[in-house]
């Protein structure tokens, strides 16, 4: 069984360590205009310091220059294929074949990766990708698995395929969509999205001979998200994906935190290494996935082409059970750390601690708080201003950057 990449999002230098850390062999980042997450907090100072970090620690980069192009942006495009030549990541993405040829003209020594936005769906139209110059295919969401077998096996071995395994799902095949440009002048296919089908709508019925007289049609008194996707989740055929020896298996999320990346990342490293040894356990590694989820999890058309479970008409983006805690920054003595808090912490409140390459997070009860400044014993501390610090007691030995997670009373 061949082993894939676990292949994480990046929207930050600071997200990329923590993907690191919990068990990401590659990360996939964006510059800062020219992928389809433009508001993710990467600038390309923080592009540059990802990729030299990631290289000290032996691990992989790939950068999104995936938007479709007008032809004004062909200047800052080719300024950026040459500042890339000197990075060396180990991959660009694009889906535009513009962009492809500059990147293949002015950064000719960085392999090319197809996006999921190129809607590659076949073993042809890889192999057209392949012909121009394209080393890795990423394929779209919407292929099933016979689909994926088939060019599983007759790729030439030379070509690379990827594929998203867990995260959201676009309204539009594979991404490309315009209801966001359409409601508010924000393309998606530019980096823009307002992520319009994740909104609520009201929606109303009119009787033909009473025009006029509207009759709402509610599911909740939110209304209804008629366009919004449950979220991909392909855990439980992961033993199936490593069988056909797929590449690179990739998780959706720049926009998300270091708390859900730490916590989809932990559960995937441990899922495929479980599976190399012939001791996956899917109950177990759905338990810790089910803490974090922002939706309801879907299979799309992986298993069946004719699913129709792939919708949240209810629009549920949060988790009412566990939420972010803190972050651990530094240990100021024997069991007494400095932490970063995300969330109102309280003595009492139960929270876990993530472990990387542990499933099974370390429980435990808040016994201590003392102020960042004062060294006084607190009773509670709330995050009042961008990166609040506490001092806090832990249980186990932890280190920087590990994930603390809260259990809402």
């Amino acid at each position: 069984m061949k082993v894939p990449e676990l292949l994480a999002p990046a929207g930050s230098f600071e997200k990329a360590k923590v993907a690191f850390l919990y068990g990401a062999d590659a990360v996939y980042a964006g510059t800062s205009s020219l992928s389809l997450r433009t508001r993710a907090d990467m600038q390309d100072g923080d592009l540059e310091k990802t990729i030299k970090y990631a290289h000290e620690i032996g691990k992989k980069v790939y950068v999104t220059l995936n938007i479709f192009a007008w032809d004004e942006k062909y200047e800052e495009i080719t300024n950026m294929a040459k500042k890339l030549e000197e990075l060396k990541p180990d991959g660009i993405i694009v889906a535009d074949g513009g962009v492809m040829e500059v990147v293949k003209k002015y950064a000719p020594s960085v392999p090319i990766n197809v996006s999921t936005q190129a809607n590659i769906v076949s073993l042809q139209d890889c192999l057209f990708w392949q012909k121009n110059g394209a080393k890795r295919m990423i394929l779209a969401r919407e292929m099933n698995k016979e689909q994926l077998k088939y060019i599983m096996e007759n790729k030439p071995n030379d070509m690379e395929i990827e594929i998203f395994i867990h995260g959201a799902i676009c309204f539009a095949f594979s991404g490309r969509c315009f209801l966001s440009d359409f409601a508010t002048c924000r393309s998606a296919n530019l980096g823009d999205c307002a992520q319009s089908c994740r909104w609520s709508y009201n929606l109303y019925a009119e009787e033909v001979n009473t025009p006029g007289e509207l009759m709402p049609i509610e599911i909740s008194e939110y209304g209804n998200s008629i366009f919004s996707s449950k979220d991909l989740c392909l855990l439980k055929e992961l033993p199936e994906i490593m069988e056909m020896g797929v590449d690179s298996l990739k998780i959706e999320g720049r926009l998300k935190t270091e708390y859900y990346l730490a916590s989809v990342i932990n559960v995937y490293r441990h899922a495929i290494d479980s599976c190399k040894e012939g001791k996956f356990n899917y109950e177990k590694c759905m338990k810790e996935l089910e803490k974090v989820k922002t939706r309801e999890l879907t299979t799309f058309y992986f298993n069946d082409r004719n699913n129709k479970d792939t919708q949240e008409f209810a629009g549920r983006q949060y988790n009412d059970e566990y939420e972010f805690g803190a972050k651990v920054l530094e240990e100021e003595a024997e069991n007494k750390y400095i932490v970063e808090i995300k969330n109102k912490l309280m003595v009492g409140d139960e929270m876990e601690i993530l472990i990387p390459n542990e499933l099974e997070p370390c429980k435990f009860k808040i016994e201590n708080l003392y102020d960042i400044q004062t060294d006084e014993g607190i009773e509670s501390i709330s995050p009042g201003v961008k990166g609040q610090q506490v001092k806090i007691t832990l249980p186990i030995k932890c280190e920087k950057n590990w994930i603390i997670r809260r259990k809402r009373v």
